[in-house]
């Protein structure tokens, strides 16, 4: 199938009210699905999804406290702080990454916010993942609008900074940085010419409420994330969220998210992203059928696992799903930015 021209594609919109969310929300599955898939069809091939490979390059020691993560200094989770990786061993996984069939790359370190030394090494392995033809993606924490910009010049597609959770939850969640910090460091990203990656994590103890509003704020940001990722909680042991009781998310209403997300930003690749390695195959289908067209491949996700990857190809071959081919991603993202310039927004 051919990339969708301009005539097939519906407006994508920015101005969504929370009260039409809900209404969606409350739409009878099967026929919320319907709309989904119709959605995904008029902006995607629906027999491909987008296969990104995510590589922790700087492990442990975050200074934050974010109630779910294994890198926090804060809890005792098992994971020790380790150094920045070097240029070379970066270099080697991604190539590895991109022989495996991963389109992009991306580069996780547990910062607050990465100092100029930190940021002289993240941007050389930017361009060195760039020069291999893969789309580059980078998540380190809060971030100025120089540092943006840097990472911009290096070659970086893609800045990854999950919103969590819904602005009133948030609190809940994370103590050590606020809501509006990850908005303003959205706001230089997007500032700088890079792509969002924005989405969020089920399973906090939120309630749909939450997932309104977390969708009301991602799908009326002034462009919608080029990748948005729904992450399923992965309970780490020593963080405090291991210790509540646990939030017990309907599975079904896990799908109703992706395909709420798909069709509210119509253009954005829906990643399927933490938490996989606990559902079946079954519910994994039930999100692709939905929307969700992107996910990780390998058998870790910074620190937490990830399904194996015969694992998957097994699934993706018997769903007949394809390998999307590199660089759809820009030129989709690239259209839906001329449509938004041109008014049809």
């Amino acid at each position: 199938m051919s990339q969708p021209s301009p005539s097939d594609i519906t407006p994508v919109r920015n101005d969504w009210s929370r009260a039409e969310i809900a209404d969606l929300f409350a739409l009878p599955f099967n026929e919320l699905l319907f709309n989904a898939q119709a959605t995904h069809r008029r902006h995607f091939d629906p027999g491909q999804i987008q296969i990104s490979t995510l590589l922790s390059v700087k492990t442990g020691g975050c200074s934050e406290d974010c109630g779910y993560c294994s890198q926090s200094a804060r809890f005792d989770t098992g994971v020790e702080r380790e150094a920045l990786m070097s240029l070379e061993d970066v270099v080697v996984a991604a190539t590895r990454a991109q022989a495996g069939g991963a389109t992009r790359f991306c580069m996780g370190a547990a910062f607050r916010s990465p100092k100029p030394k930190q940021m002289n090494a993240i941007t050389e392995m930017v361009a060195a993942v760039h020069e291999l033809g893969m789309e580059t993606c980078a998540t380190l924490g809060m971030l100025t609008p120089v540092q943006a910009q840097q990472l911009k010049s290096a070659g970086l597609d893609y800045y990854n900074h999950n919103l969590d959770t819904s602005e009133s939850f948030y609190p809940q969640v994370v103590t050590t940085r606020t809501y509006q910090d990850r908005l303003d460091t959205l706001q230089a990203v997007r500032d700088a010419g890079l792509q969002v990656c924005c989405g969020g994590i089920i399973g906090l103890g939120e309630g749909e409420d939450d997932w309104i509003d977390m969708l009301h704020t991602l799908a009326t940001l002034p462009a919608h994330p080029g990748s948005v990722p729904i992450n399923r909680l992965v309970r780490v042991a020593g963080t405090p969220l291991d210790s509540e009781p646990p939030a017990q998310v309907d599975p079904l209403d896990f799908v109703r998210i992706i395909a709420v997300a798909r069709i509210l930003m119509p253009a954005s690749h829906v990643r399927l992203s933490a938490g996989r390695g606990e559902m079946s195959d079954e519910l994994q289908a039930l999100c692709y059928f939905a929307g969700a067209n992107s996910i990780f491949f390998g058998d870790k996700l910074l620190t937490t696992d990830n399904p194996d990857t015969n694992q998957d190809r097994r699934l993706l071959s018997r769903l007949g799903l394809q390998p999307e081919p590199a660089g759809h991603g820009r030129a989709v993202d690239h259209l839906s930015s001329e449509r938004g310039a041109a008014g049809i927004d």
